[in-house]
């Protein structure tokens, strides 16, 4: 009996513990905005595994090229679909409900996306999965906006901000260390073991909204459906355009056509019969405009870790993406420091200084790697990504807590609706702006390439001496693992046309960069032209009025 009772008591003494913790826990602010956290570097870098594992996913598969780019496609579409789409559903459910339910769904499909017995099946798989996820974004900043004290909103921007990039830097060496030593399946299979720790941040910390009192509004789905339509429509256009060849293509001819269908279409419904879950006057401000904008320009920026330089080693040096990964961590210590700078920065200093700092510093590293050459290898970008990583944070610190203040200044969190459009606005921005640049910079590659590659053309012509001394010199050290001296020639000239085309492809890298350059420099003549808004990060109130 003693010692029956004395289990019963040490039983009952670890549940009122338990249900200590589990008390301090629920509804708490900063369990929620780790709940954001999580959210937001999911859905990241479970896209950019995708975007990065394609060529073993074709392999593991037996896939072509052509059959296998539907795979990112189809989920960022969904992704995108969801933008808009989400404003509804937050609004009819309340944010609580749908990321529970949503994270859920995007677990089971993430179980069950490397069994998938065809490409059909795991491109309705990937769709699933992407309008699940794209509940994450919008639905969980919307919630950091308006729950964490003030003071200690922008170092949650800062940690924000580390958090995406982050995921954008370390998602290229996760997937070569699955690939090396697990296997294909686990591109998929990491969000089943991070996304249960976000539902149980949101569980325990996001309430369900209050019910509200008088009449129901009348709400409808048609316009949110419509409108989500065509951007997904107009996503997946840019996304294969490239590809496909733009308008010579009927895909995407058919894809613009009827997006552009389904806009008019968004916009004859609102006009005759206007929703209440969705104010886009709302959106109507100079500031908003203009940081948009410069979402849209960060994007375009990000390739140069994103897109650039995971190109340029794999062309030069044929880096697999486990070398280019190790690369790409070098990233990791400067953003954190950079980060943290940033949000002490933005609770003393205009927000419009601090953000042009930052896009003037990645200004300077692409410039820097803008003198490349075939030769470079790993260790020569170590300087320039120090440099960037820096200003990245920067840039994408102040640009997030830009938002914030603005949402502030137009009054965006003294209503849900607004708050919701507000947020919706902001992802659909930052999807389109990921890939109209990635867009923008593939057709800039093949472009400069052909043109460097014409240019080099002209100094290696048929009779040329200098061409003549080049070949022979190259059959010279081809001869002993030839036949005989026309097969030593042959070899020897189809090497000269893979050292021009590697030339043009370094040629067009470089010019890649200036065009980043450029569009960092575009950018801080967006933010001279911004108003300038109150610094509400030294507020000790946690809703700071204008």
């Amino acid at each position: 009996m003693d010692q029956r009772s004395n289990l019963k008591s040490t039983l009952d003494i670890w549940r009122s513990r338990f249900a200590g913790v589990i008390g301090s826990l629920t509804q708490n602010p900063y369990v929620g905005t780790l709940g954001v956290y999580l959210g937001a570097g999911i859905v990241t870098l479970n896209g950019r595994l995708i975007s990065v594992g394609l060529p073993d996913l074709r392999g593991a598969l037996g896939l072509g090229i052509d059959d296998a780019s539907w795979i990112p496609t189809s989920y960022n579409m969904a992704l995108m679909f969801m933008g808009p789409f989400s404003v509804y559903l937050g609004g009819l459910l309340g944010p609580r409900r749908v990321l529970l339910y949503s994270a859920t769904i995007f677990i089971l499909c993430s179980i069950l996306l490397p069994f998938s017995p065809n490409l059909q099946t795991m491109l309705c798989l990937q769709v699933i999965s992407g309008l699940a996820s794209g509940t994450f974004y919008p639905l969980t900043l919307s919630y950091a906006l308006r729950a964490l004290p003030m003071r200690y909103v922008i170092y949650a921007i800062g940690i924000y901000s580390m958090d995406i990039v982050g995921a954008t830097s370390i998602g290229t060496s996760l997937e070569g260390w699955y690939v090396e030593h697990l296997s294909w399946h686990w591109i998929f299979w990491q969000s089943v073991f991070l996304t249960p720790v976000m539902m149980i941040c949101i569980y325990l910390a996001i309430p369900n909204p209050p019910p509200r009192p008088g009449p129901k509004p009348v709400l409808s789905w048609r316009g949110f459906l419509y409108a989500s339509l065509a951007l997904s429509l107009i996503y997946g256009a840019l996304d294969q355009g490239e590809r496909l060849d733009w308008l010579h293509s009927g895909v995407i001819v058919g894809l613009l056509v009827t997006a552009g269908f389904l806009l008019l279409v968004t916009v004859i419904r609102r006009w005759l019969s206007p929703n209440p879950m969705v104010n886009p006057i709302f959106l109507v401000n100079r500031n908003t405009a203009l940081l948009c904008a410069c979402l849209f320009s960060f994007r375009f920026v990000m390739l140069a870790i994103a897109f650039l330089l995971p190109g340029v080693l794999a062309v030069t040096q044929n880096y697999r993406p486990l070398e280019t990964g190790r690369v790409l961590l070098w990233l990791i210590l400067p953003l954190i420091l950079s980060g943290f700078i940033a949000a002490r920065l933005m609770r003393r200093v205009d927000n419009r200084l601090v953000f042009a700092s930052g896009f003037t510093v990645v200004a300077i590293a692409c410039l820097i790697n803008a003198q490349l050459t075939s030769a470079w290898s790993g260790s020569n970008f170590l300087i320039s990504q120090i440099v960037i990583a820096f200003g990245l944070a920067l840039s994408f610190t102040a640009l997030v807590g830009s938002f914030v203040q603005n949402a502030f200044d137009t009054g965006a969190l003294s209503s849900p609706i607004n708050l919701l459009t507000y947020a919706s606005f902001i992802h659909c921005i930052r999807l389109f702006g990921g890939e109209a640049g990635t867009a923008l910079m593939q057709r800039l590659i093949s472009v400069r390439e052909q043109f460097h590659s014409n240019m080099l053309g002209l100094h290696v012509e048929a009779g040329n001496w200098l061409t003549t001394e080049r070949v022979q010199l190259l059959a010279q050290m081809l001869f002993p693992g030839s036949i005989g001296t026309e097969e030593a020639q042959g070899r020897a000239a189809l090497l000269l046309g893979g050292q021009v085309k590697l030339q043009a492809y370094t040629l067009a890298y470089a010019d890649g960069y200036l065009a980043i350059a450029f569009v960092a420099a575009f950018a801080i003549v967006l933010i001279a032209c911004m108003k300038p808004m109150k610094i509400y990060f030294d507020s000790t109130s946690p809703t700071p009025t204008k």
